[in-house]
């Protein structure tokens, strides 16, 4: 239960809830370690700790310190400010309507360039490349020809690279693939690398992002830019009524 109490430090409860929101707000690596029995021991440790502490201090008003004091200003100065830019932007919103209109008048803008998944097998001569031809050519499967043959680590899948369009790999291999067929197998194809024999698997045409594939990156997008424009506006207006004086 949230509200399990797991200690107590003179009169202040340290509970469930307290231990799990310092597990939301630490890096998720790092929260796994608290998670069994030993690391919540630990935990709840290190609450208790803090908490005797800050009874201490109190007992010694190190609240009123002039560093403290000060220390707190400078971060009530920060919460203030990103309070205020949060303010000045929190009534913004983009409707779907918005959305669709921006889409439609920027189509051009979401295409999904060709895109293809290959395979192939690098050795470091032509003729090595040659023989290998030969044997898929004759039953050998490319799979096995890549683990068999293959310098590179692709080998460990067959060869396979993945989907990848234009401008992702070196012109020589690029430009061989790009005007290959699905199940085309290449003659060898000499890059700085070596040889390579290539095997189409797959080929995605360019095509159109439809509204609904996108429609929430590009609300959040427009969104982004209604804050930015509303904003730096703000700050304009405030310009004129506090002098601003740059020295660079």
């Amino acid at each position: 239960m949230k509200n399990d109490i797991l200690a107590v430090v003179g009169n202040k409860n340290i509970t469930q809830s307290d231990v799990d929101s310092v597990l939301k707000n630490i890096d998720p690596q790092q929260a796994m370690q608290f998670y069994s029995e030993e690391g919540k021991k630990k935990l709840l440790q290190e609450l208790i700790s803090q908490e005797l502490l800050y009874l201490d201090a109190i007992d010694n008003n190190l609240q009123e310190d002039a560093d403290f004091l000060n220390e707190v200003e400078r971060v009530k100065t920060n919460l203030l400010k990103q309070y205020a830019i949060s303010k000045s932007i929190a009534n913004i919103s983009v409707s779907e309507e918005e959305a669709l209109n921006y889409y439609n008048e920027n189509s051009a803008s979401f295409k999904s360039p060709e895109s293809i998944n290959a395979s192939h097998i690098l050795v470091e001569t032509e003729a090595a490349a040659d023989e290998i031809i030969s044997e898929i050519q004759n039953g050998l499967k490319f799979e096995e020809a890549a683990q068999k043959y293959s310098k590179c680590p692709s080998k460990e899948k067959g060869g396979e690279l993945g989907h990848f369009t234009k401008g992702k790999m070196v012109p020589e291999f690029e430009a061989a693939v790009f005007n290959m067929d699905v199940n085309d197998l290449s003659a060898p194809v000499k890059t700085q690398f070596g040889f390579h024999i290539i095997k189409v698997l797959d080929k995605k045409p360019e095509a159109i992002h439809s509204f609904d594939e996108i429609k929430n990156h590009l609300t959040q997008q427009i969104l982004s830019q209604k804050q930015q424009e509303v904003f730096y506006a703000k700050v304009e207006s405030l310009k004129e009524k506090y002098p601003v004086t740059m020295n660079i």
